[in-house]
């Protein structure tokens, strides 16, 4: 069997990410629109996660996160998020690089992915952004643009009406989303 040195299942799952950060950059321009709200699943130890402590030690592995009525400060860049959540009537602050986001849906539209952990994907070459530039060639610096957000660089979005009842971590969708893992992509043997 031939070897896949292009790498396409790492091109696809960044072009998927790619979309994530598209969806997310127009809802933090424009709010969410209709009934459209998002789950957002990520590994609270990948390398860039800013969260408190008390979330890390509640959720020391995997959190799930809802973008829906409440929630602020929604800032978007090349690399990561950062938005504002309440967690049992305490405001909080996460930059989730999208590298470290597990699984994205809407159950509104039906709508899921999945991607590998950001393990998995060290161990078989990392993502686009971590690769090491082709040799002779020197590594550019990051665009402004492209790195994390630092923590007094926040915008006002549109912030959505306060629901105390919102629970903080939720159950996936009831409705039978459409799940596209970066797997059915991969080529098999």
């Amino acid at each position: 069997m031939a070897v896949d040195l292009i790498r396409y299942d790492l091109l696809v799952q960044d072009a998927l990410r790619g979309m994530v950060r598209h969806v997310l950059s127009s809802v933090a321009r424009d709010g969410l629109p209709g009934e459209h709200h998002f789950y957002i699943s990520f590994q609270t130890h990948a390398r860039g996660v800013r969260l408190s402590q008390r979330m890390r030690d509640r959720y020391p592995d995997e959190m799930t996160i809802v973008l829906q009525h409440q929630f602020w400060d929604l800032r978007v860049t090349e690399l990561a998020f950062e938005v504002g959540l309440s967690f049992q009537n305490i405001s909080e602050m996460l930059l989730i690089p999208f590298d470290a986001i597990t699984r994205f849906a809407d159950p509104a539209a039906g709508f899921e992915l999945q991607f590998a952990a950001a393990e998995e994907t060290a161990e078989i070459g990392g993502s686009l952004s971590e690769r090491p530039p082709p040799e002779g060639k020197p590594a550019a610096p990051a665009p402004p643009d492209q790195l994390p957000l630092p923590p007094d660089e926040r915008t006002q979005t549109h912030p959505k009406a306060a629901d105390p009842a919102a629970p903080e971590e939720l159950a996936p969708a009831q409705s039978a989303p459409k799940v596209v893992s970066i797997d059915s992509f991969r080529k098999k043997s």
